[in-house]
C-alpha cells in the first residue's frame, strides 16, 4: 500500500469527476457473516468520498497522516475529504479510521525516533486521541513500514500497547498494516497481537506472479503460525498490478476481459476469479479481506469490492427487503437503534433502514444484527441482537407465510393481535392466524 503514492502520484490514480455515487443500504452490508471485516483504504490524494460503495464495506481507513519524531503529527491532508468520508461512512454503518504512516519513500525515521522515547510515545498517543475526538473517528490504523527486529520491535510493541489501551478505553479500534511475511515481520512482536483488534496483512507486492493465490494464503498462514488468531488476520488484496502499478480500473478500461484475468501485457494483478477465491478462503480461515485501495476499483459489475461482497454474502444479494405483516405494517427496529435488546415491532412502512431486512440462510438481519427471540415460551419477545447462529435466531419461512423459530418451534406473532404502531413482536404457538403471516417485499 506504499509504493503507489511515490510512483504514480495523484494524476495517475484520480477517479473521473463524473464517477457515479453508489451507496447501498446497510441491509446489503449486513449480508457479511458476523465478525467478517471488509476493509478498504482511501488515499487522501486519490478518489472521492462520494463514489465509495459503502454498503459493501465494514471499515474504511483514510490514508495517511505522518508523525514527527517528537510524537506530534503533521497536518492531515484534505481534512474536508476526511470529514465527508466520516459523515457518509457513519450514515451507512461503516467505521472510519485514520491510517498513520505509509511507505513514505521508505523513510520510517520519525516512527523509530518517537517509539524510542517514552515521552514522545505519550505525545504521539495523545495527539492521535485528539484527532479521533476532533473528527469523530472510530479508530487508528498504524502503518509503520517497518519496525525492525530487536529494539525497534520492542519500542513498537510498547507504543501499540499504550495506544491500544487508550483507544479501547474509549471504545475505539486499533489496527495495523503489516508486511506479508519474512524476517521483517519479526519486528512485530507477538505481544502486539493482544493490543490490536486485527492486523491488515499486506499480501501483495510479492509472489510470482504478483500476489498470486498460493503466496497470499501462505502470507496469512505465516502470521497465524506466529500465534495471530484467525479472527485478527485480515487478508490484504491489491487493486493494482505489478510491475508498473496500473490500477485495476484502468486495466479493465483497456480491455473489459481483464476483469477475469490475472495478467495482461506483462502486468499481473488479481482479477475477479482470484479475488473471489481468496475471499472464499478468508471466510473459513481469516477475519476478513482488506484492499489497497478503493479508488483503483471500478464501480460497476466488474468491481473487485463487489466480488468480495458477493462471495462473502453467499454469492447473491441478500433476499428480503421489508417484511410486511399484520395490517400491512412492516417489521421495524425501534428507533433504528442497533443496540442489543432493541425491540422489534410493527410500524407503518416507511422505507428506512430500520425496516430493511436481509435473509442469510435462516437468519434475519437488520442494521448489522439479527432478529432474536429472548426466550422459548409463549410471549417471549423478539429483539435485535448480535448474530450468534443459535437456534433462537433461526427462522424457517413456511408456505403459508409463518416464520417458525428453530429453538422453540413457535411462530413470530404480532401481540394482541394488534397492528398499531409499536406493537411488539413475540413468539406464540403456531396457529396460522393473520397476525402470524409475513411477506418479504
Amino acid at each position: 500500500m506504499r509504493s503507489l503514492r511515490s510512483r504514480l502520484g495523484a494524476a495517475g490514480l484520480a477517479l473521473a469527476a463524473a464517477a457515479a455515487t453508489t451507496v447501498l443500504a446497510p441491509a446489503a452490508q449486513a449480508a457479511y457473516p458476523q465478525g467478517f471485516k471488509s476493509v478498504g483504504y482511501l488515499p487522501s490524494w486519490s478518489g472521492s468520498a462520494g463514489s465509495i460503495q459503502y454498503g459493501k464495506l465494514t471499515h474504511i481507513n483514510y490514508a495517511f497522516v505522518l508523525p514527527n519524531g517528537n510524537g506530534t503529527l503533521q497536518g492531515i491532508p484534505d481534512t474536508g475529504k476526511l470529514q465527508q468520508l466520516v459523515s457518509l461512512g457513519h450514515q451507512n454503518g461503516v467505521k472510519v479510521s485514520l491510517a498513520v504512516g505509509g511507505w513514505n519513500d521508505g523513510d520510517d525515521s520519525a516512527f523509530e525516533q518517537l517509539a524510542g522515547s517514552a515521552s514522545a510515545r505519550t505525545t504521539f498517543v495523545n495527539s492521535l486521541i485528539n484527532v479521533v475526538d476532533q473528527y469523530s473517528l472510530d479508530g487508528i490504523d498504524i502503518d509503520w513500514e517497518y519496525p525492525d527486529p530487536g529494539q525497534s520491535g520492542t519500542n513498537y510493541a510498547a507504543l501499540m500497547q499504550q495506544l491500544g489501551t487508550q483507544l479501547h478505553q474509549r471504545g475505539k479500534l486499533l489496527t495495523a498494516a503489516v508486511v506479508s511475511e519474512g524476517g521483517t515481520a519479526e519486528g512485530v512482536q507477538t505481544s502486539v497481537f493482544n493490543a490490536v483488534d486485527w492486523l491488515n496483512i499486506m499480501a501483495y507486492d510479492g509472489g510470482s506472479p504478483h500476489a498470486n493465490y498460493d503466496w497470499s494464503i501462505a502470507s496469512v498462514n505465516f502470521w497465524k503460525s506466529r500465534g495471530l488468531p484467525a479472527s485478527k488476520a485480515v487478508l490484504g488484496v491489491p487493486f493494482y498490478s505489478r510491475p508498473t502499478y496500473i490500477a485495476y480500473r484502468d486495466l479493465v478500461a483497456q480491455d473489459p476481459a481483464n476483469a477475469n484475468r490475472d495478467c495482461y501485457n506483462g502486468n499481473c494483478y488479481n482479477g475477479i476469479p482470484t479475488i473471489k477465491r481468496k475471499t472464499s478462503w478468508a471466510l473459513s480461515n481469516a477475519g476478513g479481506i482488506m484492499n489497497w485501495e478503493l479508488s483503483q476499483d471500478t464501480n460497476d459489475g466488474t468491481s473487485l469490492l463487489n466480488a468480495i461482497w458477493e462471495t462473502a454474502s453467499g454469492g447473491t444479494p441478500p433476499t428480503g427487503g421489508t417484511i410486511v405483516g399484520y395490517g400491512g405494517k412492516c417489521v421495524d427496529v425501534a428507533g433504528a437503534n442497533s443496540a442489543n435488546g432493541t425491540a422489534v415491532q410493527l410500524w407503518t412502512c416507511n422505507g428506512t433502514n430500520a425496516q430493511q431486512w436481509s435473509r442469510n440462510g435462516n437468519a434475519l438481519r437488520a442494521l448489522g444484527k439479527c432478529l432474536d427471540a429472548s426466550g422459548t415460551g409463549n410471549g417471549a419477545v423478539t429483539q435485535l441482537w448480535d448474530c450468534t447462529g443459535a437456534g433462537n435466531q433461526q427462522w424457517t419461512a413456511e408456505s403459508d407465510g409463518r416464520l417458525r423459530n428453530a429453538a422453540s418451534g413457535r411462530c413470530l406473532d404480532a401481540t394482541g393481535p394488534s397492528s398499531a404502531d409499536g406493537t411488539r413482536l413475540q413468539l406464540w404457538d403456531c396457529a396460522g392466524t393473520a397476525n402470524q403471516r409475513w411477506t418479504f417485499s
